[in-house]
């Protein structure tokens, strides 16, 4: 199926979005201008030592690039760590890439502007790219510094999926115009729920459940995942995988 487009078959089989975001607790992301490969942490324009010492950390590392094409002056480099709200999250502008070879993770400045992380890897996924890049470049016109084009968050059939930092709220099923809508509720403190996938940085769960909460469910109800139907889940492959969904289970006694 070469005009099969993931994101398409997904949105046509009403596929839930709710508890998909990233579970990583520790991010490490990393300007890199110029073209990404599949694997885009070995694929890339990077020193190959630094290549390297990326694919050998035991945390998630995400490469990012200015949606002009632009880079530097210096490498920019943030460092994010679940919290109970989101993620703390810390930075630095390198003079040169290889300077991460030695870099104190914890020893970097505290950093509280928001960041819009786009994934638009299209060597990985077709969706990615072919709708998340007009996302980039619409949010880059009102936030600049803090919009970056990013490599596989995950969940490319609910493209154009976008993660936000510190909040690290995921979403999903955007374009350019409802990208600006959401990322603008999130800058006044509220949640999208209608674009939001979850919370990144905790259990799938725990995401189901905060969810089900700011729609107005019963906090007290409990959110359980049941397998879902296998499906294809991106452009860039034929594997059928299983999926997830989550159930809502009453554990008040219903009054009536």
């Amino acid at each position: 199926m070469p005009d099969f487009r993931c994101s398409i078959a997904s949105l046509v089989d009403d596929e839930p979005m709710g508890g998909t975001a990233p579970t990583d607790p520790e991010l490490l992301l990393v300007e890199s201008p110029g073209p990404w490969g599949r694997d885009a942490i070995s694929d890339n324009r990077l020193p190959e030592a630094v290549r390297d010492h990326l694919g050998s950390m035991n945390l998630k590392v995400l490469l990012l690039r200015r949606p002009d094409g632009s880079g530097g002056p210096g490498t920019h480099v943030f460092h994010a760590r679940a919290t109970a709200t989101g993620y703390d999250v810390r930075a630095t502008v390198l003079d040169r890439p290889e300077e991460l070879l030695d870099l104190d993770l914890a020893a970097l400045p505290s950093y509280d502007d928001p960041l819009w992380l786009v994934c638009t890897n299209g060597k990985r996924d077709r969706c990615c790219a072919e709708i998340g890049r007009p996302i980039a470049g619409r949010l880059a016109q009102t936030w600049p510094d803090g919009t970056w084009e990013t490599t596989h968050l995950g969940g490319h059939r609910f493209s154009g999926t976008l993660l936000a930092l510190p909040t690290g709220i995921t979403l999903g099923r955007l374009d350019p115009d409802t990208a600006v809508e959401a990322c603008t509720a999130l800058t006044r403190g509220e949640v999208p729920v209608p674009w939001t996938r979850g919370r990144a940085g905790r259990p799938a769960e725990q995401q189901a459940h905060e969810l089900h909460v700011l729609a107005g469910g019963d906090p007290a109800d409990e959110v359980v995942a049941v397998p879902g139907p296998g499906r294809r889940q991106s452009c860039g492959d034929d594997k059928v995988k299983g999926t997830t969904r989550f159930e809502v289970r009453a554990t008040r006694p219903v009054e009536g």
